[in-house]
């Protein structure tokens, strides 16, 4: 009698119920499967930060680099990448935490952590990135925008590689979101192309609202984590983290009733990016984008982020909900997707419906409590990229030469593209789990893996095994269709196709030869890269597996047989199929993409008509309102929020003098508001300035009182001369909106009031100018005498560094106007 709870049957203390099945299943957890290599040692700082800033540094330069090198800026982002591969193959062998200060007030912090999920995640961007960037010099030749595309795509794999490093959740955010920021300037590449502009807006509605789903996560972890580890963290991974202490957080949620809404909130997050049912609808349309960006986001980058997140999070929020959620959500997409990918029309629309079947699939494997899920998705992460990278350069190269990427006007491309087809045959086969292709050892482990689930569970779990085979069987189909574009006949309708540069062929060929490899020696790759993957999400120690060709008739043996012998017998049905799902595609009520158009036309219809008249009106006057009031409403919010108290009010023992320069200051700000002309409000406003420098003068700041008296006259004298330009009086206003004014103007003096009260309601037994008098003459500290100057230039070095900086933009800008003074607005 089997338990009934599927936790209970593959969580049970001693080893797992398969793991007697025996040493000859096509990929078994043998005893004595060589576990990885132990960590050499800790990864250095300096290494790490330099990998993650790289490509932000080289994105930089981009604009620069163009200007010298043109077209050939493509072999300079790829050089960015190869030092970026380079970096985290010095990396390899190490694991441990690198973190500094961020914002420790909030226990935040810029910490990164180097393992073998990461690792894995790090290698596929920056090595394909090298691939993609090399093919982009020939793809990209007579296309608009490559220097923003060039420093986009190295933008995009500095924060890709970030996502992979970041063991702060904060930091994991934000980075997170800055592949979304630049995947939406990419995938809006072709920027006068409606549906390019539509396709960018989606993918960035989609994978925004779900990274802002995750953030709730996020923060609602750090508030349990006060709880149950006495103090809060964002730390996620690394001694002391969240998964560190995953029995105490997972015991804090169920408490306070927040695990299954954290886990939901994740998942959501996941699946936006991940492309997974029904949030897999971006995907499609992203295609838009340039070949070489649809193949490295699209297969090795920001769709694995997803999967990455619940390959991180998996040892954290490991459960029963969180098998029958990931599983059911992962195997779904991948049977949806399959099938989706047999109805589409374009090569890239079949390539990208078939990414999501994929990520589904490992999405399923982590979905499952034993070793076996983890083997899944850590080895199909790396067979995926490998064999789907490839496809899509394939489909670059048929687009560039053929001209169509339409699937019905292809066919018979082998005689002219004879390197080309070896390498669609390899990915294809690959893609189809065909054996000994690559993709067919991680197809196997997902087989064994729903198959000892449901095995040992029982009941409703035997659906898991059944739609994985069903799904599997589309997946065979769409596979062998793009194979039949290169040995099928050739259509009298496609004219000559030329052989693609070399700059093109080399790229898909290297990742070819790379899956071939893996084909070959599966059990090396695993022993070097997967299995330090695999021991990322599953804590303990270190985990070993073997795969190889099955020798023995197992259940996983027959699962591939029947998937293998239906796809062959459905392949004479493929055309029926194809229409089958397309007619059922175009029914609205069943088609996500329905649902988001129709809410976004609505939206347009009904709110955006309204707000944009109220918004952005040109007016300057509307543009202050909405800017200060959020602003005020944010920072008495956070006051209210934070629990903020008042100081309490004692009494006032300012002398004399000084009252009476804040009287003169508070009627000259009276006289602003009743002034009848411009004139007369600048020369009342100018009395409040000069009452300040006043005040700094009783107050025995000298220095302070002579700056704001020179700023004051020299605002003063520039407000004269601008004045003279526009008309001498206000003229008329309506009553609604001078009470709105006057109501928002009371609300930001209330907003600066109260700020003002907070910020100087600490007492500290020592003044603060002490420390300035002590160390300002210091060779440490200043090594000056004049502190006013020490505090400028060394203390505050960076303030005043960006005080210069916006004033040398301001007189740049102004340099601008002067200079085009003469041109028109229009010029």
């Amino acid at each position: 009698m089997y338990p009934r709870t599927l936790l209970d049957a593959l969580v049970a203390t001693g080893p797992p119920p398969w793991s007697a099945v025996g040493e000859s299943a096509s990929v078994v957890l043998a005893a004595g499967s060589p576990a990885p290599a132990a960590a050499s040692g800790s990864p250095e700082a300096v290494v790490v930060f330099a990998l993650v800033a790289l490509p932000f540094l080289g994105a930089a330069v981009t604009p620069l680099v163009y200007r010298v090198l043109g077209d050939r800026t493509a072999y300079f982002a790829a050089g960015v990448a190869l030092a970026c591969l380079a970096l985290v193959a010095t990396l390899y062998g190490t694991e441990g935490l690198i973190e500094i200060p961020w914002i420790p007030a909030l226990g935040v912090s810029l910490a990164f952590y180097v393992d073998g999920l990461s690792l894995l995640i790090s290698f596929l961007a920056s090595g394909v990135g090298v691939l993609i960037l090399a093919y982009s010099g020939g793809y990209m030749d007579h296309e608009p925008g490559k220097m923003r595309y060039y420093a986009t795509l190295l933008a995009f794999m500095g924060s890709m590689l970030g996502v992979a490093l970041a063991a702060d959740l904060i930091a994991l955010f934000v980075f997170w979101e800055l592949t979304s920021v630049s995947s939406f300037l990419l995938i809006g590449h072709y920027r006068e192309s409606d549906s390019g502009r539509y396709a960018a807006r989606k993918s960035l509605l989609i994978t925004v609202a779900g990274g802002l789903f995750m953030l709730v996560a996020f923060l609602l972890l750090n508030v349990v984590s006060a709880r149950a580890l006495g103090e809060a963290t964002f730390l996620l991974i690394g001694p002391d983290s969240m998964i560190a202490n995953a029995d105490a957080i997972r015991a804090a949620l169920r408490e306070a009733g927040l695990f299954v809404p954290v886990l939901a909130l994740v998942g959501v997050g996941a699946a936006a990016k991940s492309a997974q049912v029904p949030l897999h609808i971006w995907l499609p349309n992203a295609m838009e984008a340039p070949t070489p960006v649809s193949a490295f986001l699209h297969s090795a980058t920001m769709v694995k982020a997803g999967v990455y997140l619940i390959g991180r999070f998996r040892p954290l929020l490991l459960s029963e909900e969180w098998t029958l959620a990931f599983g059911v959500l992962g195997l779904l997409t991948m049977t949806v997707a399959a099938m989706l990918a047999v109805g589409a029309t374009d090569i890239k629309e079949l390539l990208a419906y078939s990414t999501a079947s994929h990520l589904g699939l490992i999405v399923a494997g982590f979905a499952f409590a034993s070793a076996l899920g983890a083997e899944t998705g850590a080895f199909h992460i790396l067979n995926h990229a490998l064999f789907k990278a490839a496809l899509f350069l394939v489909a670059g190269i048929v687009s560039h030469e053929a001209g169509t990427r339409a699937i019905a006007e292809l066919g018979g491309l082998r005689h002219d593209l004879p390197i080309t087809a070896g390498i669609t045959a390899v990915a294809a086969l690959s893609m189809a789990g065909l054996p000994p292709f690559n993709g067919f050892y991680s197809k196997e482990l997902l087989f064994e893996t729903t198959y000892e689930a449901a095995h040992a569970a029982g009941g409703f779990w035997w659906i898991f095994p059944v739609v994985a085979v069903f799904g599997s069987v589309f997946t065979f189909l769409y596979s062998i269709r793009f194979l039949w574009l290169f040995v099928g006949e050739k259509p009298a309708s496609l004219g000559d196709v030329h052989s693609p540069p070399l700059t093109m062929l080399v790229p898909p060929a290297i990742l070819a030869a790379l899956a071939a490899a893996v084909s070959a020696a599966p059990q090396f790759f695993v022993d070097t890269l997967v299995a330090s993957v695999m021991s990322s999400t599953v804590p303990g120690e270190g985990h070993g597996f073997s795969v190889g060709i099955p020798t023995e008739l197992k259940p996983a043996v027959i699962m591939s047989i029947i998937t293998i012998g239906a796809g062959i017998a459905l392949s004479p049905l493929y055309d029926r199929l194809h229409g089958g799902i397309r007619y059922l595609s175009s029914i609205r009520p069943i088609s996500p993409n329905w649902y988001y158009d129709s809410g976004i036309e609505e939206l347009q219809a009904t709110l955006s008509p309204g707000l944009v008249s109220r918004v952005q009106n040109g007016l300057l006057r509307t543009y202050v309102v909405w800017v200060l009031a959020a602003i005020c409403a944010l920072a008495l919010g956070g006051y209210v929020a934070g629990g903020v108290s008042l100081p309490a009010f004692s009494g006032t023992d300012l002398a004399l003098p000084l009252m009476i320069v804040l009287g003169v200051a508070v009627i000259g700000a009276v006289a602003v508001n009743l002034a009848p002309s411009h004139v007369a409000g600048v020369l009342t406003l100018s009395i409040l300035g000069f009452m300040v420098a006043l005040f700094y003068v009783l107050a025995s700041a000298p220095d302070l009182a002579l700056t704001q008296l020179t700023v004051e006259t020299l605002v003063l004298v520039v407000f004269l001369l601008v004045l003279d330009r526009l008309p001498t009086f206000y003229g008329e206003i309506e009553r609604a909106k001078a009470a709105r004014d006057a109501l928002l103007a009371s609300v930001v003096g209330v907003t600066v009031f109260v700020t003002v009260l907070v910020s100087t309601a600490a007492d500290p037994a020592e003044p603060i100018y002490t420390f300035f008098v002590e160390r300002a003459p210091l060779p440490g500290g200043g090594g000056g005498g004049n502190v006013v100057n020490v505090i400028l230039v060394d203390f505050r070095a960076f303030d005043t560094m960006g005080e210069i900086s916006v004033v040398a933009m301001a007189a740049l800008s102004v340099l601008t106007l002067v200079a085009m003074r003469e041109r028109g607005e229009t010029q």
